[in-house]
């Protein structure tokens, strides 16, 4: 079906079963929402704990199995819009958690992705001609819209309940000539390695079709050479394409970007080294960079 079809569709069926944790992600994004507005007061776990309906030892587990830190340490470590200026070439994103204790991001291998772009020709066409297949999925980030065509993962963006249809309507707006499937049993196996770091093996990469214009490929593709507990500015990224005069579009290619965590767009970051806006929500963002510090942390 084409985009507008969505409208009249029924409610998508989720696959709830390739990640147990993936309903605390409610639970556990309010918690980052309150530590995000309220972190110069350092809100105390007791805290947390009662403006969230929940006790100081449950929230206590919960977030420390989900993100592998406590809320203690993942406060400072995601308190970024406090910390250092970025080095220029790319600044590590745990520096807060250093102060805690912790021993740094570990050489965790990040997501091993084989990446390859449409032509041109496809890009222009907005999608005609080409089959994809998505579903929607648990994950720790909240409700996975996962799109993919024959050649691979096209597609990956996040809502909350209640917003699948815009978040479907927002990336089929992108290619809106294509063919829609809703297909679980295609995308699920994208679903289950890309949210489980056991499975991010060089030997199995994941294979990713990037579906944009030249220069927008090519912020994609210098967005996945940053590592997983780094980070880059728009004006940094914009000189390893070879456009030192081109940080906004930059920027606008980041926000474009349709393969949302596998190609980490959260990793770029504004000039000062504060957090600009994520497409998904600024609180999702702080999601992810917490998440990955956890796991960082954990293979340390």
């Amino acid at each position: 079906m084409n985009a507008h079809a969505m409208m009249n569709r029924p409610q998508p069926v989720l696959d709830r079963d390739i990640t147990p944790t993936g309903s605390d992600y409610e639970l556990v994004r309010a918690a980052i929402e309150k530590i995000s507005l309220d972190y110069r007061d350092q809100p105390s776990l007791e805290e947390l704990a009662s403006e969230l309906g929940d006790t100081p030892n449950g929230l206590q587990k919960l977030f420390t199995r989900w993100a592998g830190l406590t809320p203690k340490a993942f406060l400072q470590a995601v308190t970024l819009d406090h910390a250092r200026k970025l080095l220029d070439e790319g600044a590590p994103l745990l520096d807060a958690a250093l102060e805690v204790g912790m021993s740094g991001p570990g050489r965790l291998h990040d997501l091993f992705v084989t990446h390859e772009a449409m032509s041109p020709g496809d890009y222009k066409t907005r999608g005609a001609g080409l089959t994809i297949r998505y579903g929607w999925h648990v994950s720790p980030f909240g409700i996975a819209l996962v799109m993919a065509t024959e050649r691979g993962l096209a597609g990956l963006a996040f809502a909350d309940a209640g917003g699948e249809r815009a978040a479907f309507e927002d990336m089929a707006g992108r290619w809106p000539n294509a063919t829609y499937v809703e297909d679980v049993s295609a995308t699920q196996p994208y679903a289950a390695r890309i949210f489980d770091p056991a499975r991010w093996r060089a030997d199995e990469p994941l294979r990713v079709v990037l579906i944009g214009s030249d220069f927008q490929v090519r912020v994609w593709e210098a967005l996945l050479r940053i590592p997983m507990g780094c980070a880059r500015t728009y004006s940094s990224i914009a000189a390893d394409i070879g456009r030192p005069d081109a940080p906004r579009a930059v920027g606008a290619a980041v926000g474009a970007n349709p393969v949302s965590f596998v190609v980490p767009c959260h990793r770029a970051l504004g000039k000062s080294g504060a957090l600009t806006g994520y497409h998904w929500g600024l609180t999702r963002k702080r999601a992810i960079l917490g998440w990955e510090a956890g796991q960082g942390a954990a293979h340390a």
